[in-house]
């Protein structure tokens, strides 16, 4: 595949909280042939038994990722090495990563964990907070950055979301550029591309069933 494949389109972010009842690889996998069959150009998928059974059952392209938390350390977002090779062997077309400058468990940089991805086979997503870090991960070799990580890093918080002022920040970049984060509607994918996104992720608004449900509990009478 090639990024091309997914210009224009809708990439679904298909995760559940750690302990919710939706947090099951067959479900995972389920909810992702689903989103296939309704027209996504791909998936976001984290943890490494959820890629695995989602590759059985989807032929879409596969962003992976595994959230691993270190001592110590801000990113979690594939931090090192050894979890992009963890992906890679799962079959993910794709290997998304936190690209911004916090150190990393090992002292791995952008620069290093890049050449990890390309040397697996993989392409290389950089979930950004700044227009900063997108260029950072441009000139480090990365294939294609994201808004992901706008409002979740001390300089961002607070960032209204989505980040389409980013979005546009980072198209100037001249490489592929995808709007994740706080897209809640169709409108809200047709202004991300509008502003400039090659392809939209969308998660928690299609996805994340317990997130649903508490919205839609928390309007009726009895509460959630």
């Amino acid at each position: 595949m090639t990024l091309q494949d997914l210009r224009g389109g809708l990439i679904v972010s298909v995760q559940a909280w750690k302990g919710s009842a939706m947090d099951d690889p067959h479900v995972i996998a389920a909810m992702a042939r689903a989103a296939q069959e309704s027209g996504a150009v791909g998936v976001r998928i984290e943890g490494v038994e959820d890629l695995r059974a989602v590759r059985e059952r989807v032929s879409l392209p596969i962003v992976g990722l595994v959230k691993r938390a270190y001592p110590g350390f801000e990113p979690y977002i594939t931090p090192t090495i050894e979890e992009v090779a963890a992906i890679a062997a799962c079959g993910a077309e794709i290997v998304a990563f936190d690209a911004t400058p916090r150190p990393r468990p090992g002292g791995v940089s952008v620069a290093g964990l890049v050449a990890a991805i390309h040397a697996a086979g993989r392409l290389a997503l950089a979930d950004c907070a700044t227009v900063a870090d997108g260029a950072a991960a441009v000139a480090a070799g990365a294939d294609a950055i994201a808004s992901t990580l706008c409002g979740y890093t001390p300089e961002t918080a607070g960032q209204a979301l989505p980040a389409l002022d980013l979005v546009r920040e980072l198209a100037q970049l001249q490489s592929f550029c995808l709007c994740e984060g706080g897209v809640r509607s169709p409108a809200g994918v047709r202004a991300a591309l509008d502003a400039g996104a090659d392809a939209v992720v969308v998660g928690s608004a299609i996805t994340n069933v317990d997130w649903l449900v508490r919205e839609f509990a928390g309007a009726a009478d009895r509460g959630s």
